[in-house]
């Protein structure tokens, strides 16, 4: 097991708990919801701050179009983070990630608001003071507590266009790449170091916890009397790369609004599925692309889903 039994555990809560914020925030947006077994349009509320992705005459685009323009800004967005890593550009890439932040917990916390005059705004101010928080009052239980939120609103953006076969490939597509990244050109390492050590924040859930030695050596410190808030101990760190939190959201989202809740409820189990395999079975000191894993079993949860729900 990579990380201890508590840590792992913890990781795997907060993911499960981010699916279902996920489901919700994203059942609040729908513009469809399946009623006795048939899809019927909904009127949810209407996503904030212009994240809606209609054409002028109200059509969503068709399947080839969303992919082409999805892995095109996935392509270029990883591209350009990568180039602002090269030239160390720290301000625009600290500015960037807090306005993604800051509306993607718009979204989400207008999710939960009632549906009065300036509700959107209202959440965006409450988006606007976490990412505050987060990034300039930083601590375990505000970064960790803010990701909860982040990826529901990210996820409630995508999932109205897309359909059961557009995630189909996308998941196929990101796990190719997140082999890739992890396994041969290291990118993701290098980028969740940069966005740790010189920007210090992290896209994803962040544990630090100590050793078992170094919890020893920490208690024989007090026992002599020392001050160990001046010292520095070497600590693990446990993370969860947002990526692989919002792409079971979306996966979810897409068979929630084509299929129902309880078929959206399965994908969630398979996904936890497989990061707990992931996590139970990795060593440690090694790194690991975790959507390979989870969109297989979200893949396992599809099926049965198909021949439960839909034959």
């Amino acid at each position: 097991m990579k990380h201890n039994l508590k840590i792992t555990a913890i990781i795997l809560l907060m993911f499960l708990m981010t699916q279902f914020i996920g489901l919700y925030v994203v059942n609040t947006y729908a513009t469809q919801a399946v009623v006795n077994g048939n899809v019927t349009n909904v009127t949810g509320k209407t996503l904030p701050y212009g994240m809606g992705f209609q054409d002028q005459q109200g059509q969503v685009p068709d399947l080839q179009s969303i992919i082409i323009s999805f892995v095109f800004s996935f392509v270029i967005a990883v591209s350009l983070v990568f180039l602002l890593i090269k030239i160390n550009a720290k301000l625009i890439l600290k500015t960037w990630f807090f306005i993604v932040v800051v509306i993607a917990l718009g979204i989400s916390i207008t999710a939960f608001l009632p549906s009065v005059s300036y509700a959107a705004w209202i959440g965006l101010g409450i988006g606007a003071l976490l990412a505050f928080l987060k990034f300039y009052r930083r601590g375990f239980l505000t970064h960790n507590l803010t990701e909860l939120l982040i990826y529901p609103g990210i996820a409630a953006v995508f999932v109205p266009v897309i359909g059961i076969w557009g995630i189909v490939i996308l998941l196929v597509i990101i796990s190719i790449y997140d082999m890739w990244a992890v396994w041969k050109s290291k990118i993701m390492q290098k980028m969740a170091k940069y966005q740790m050590d010189k920007l210090n924040i992290f896209g994803g859930f962040f544990i630090p916890y100590a050793s078992k030695k170094v919890k020893e050596k920490i208690k024989l410190y007090k026992a002599k009397g020392k001050n160990i808030k001046k010292m520095k101990f070497k600590v693990n760190v446990a993370i969860l790369g947002g990526g692989d939190i919002i792409f079971p959201i979306i996966a979810s989202g897409v068979v929630l609004k084509i299929w129902g809740l309880v078929p959206a409820a399965m994908i969630t189990f398979g996904a936890f599925l497989g990061l707990t395999g992931l996590l139970f079975f990795s060593e440690k000191k090694k790194f690991y692309p975790a959507m390979p894993f989870i969109t297989i079993g979200i893949f396992l949860a599809l099926a049965v889903d198909y021949l439960i729900f839909v034959i």
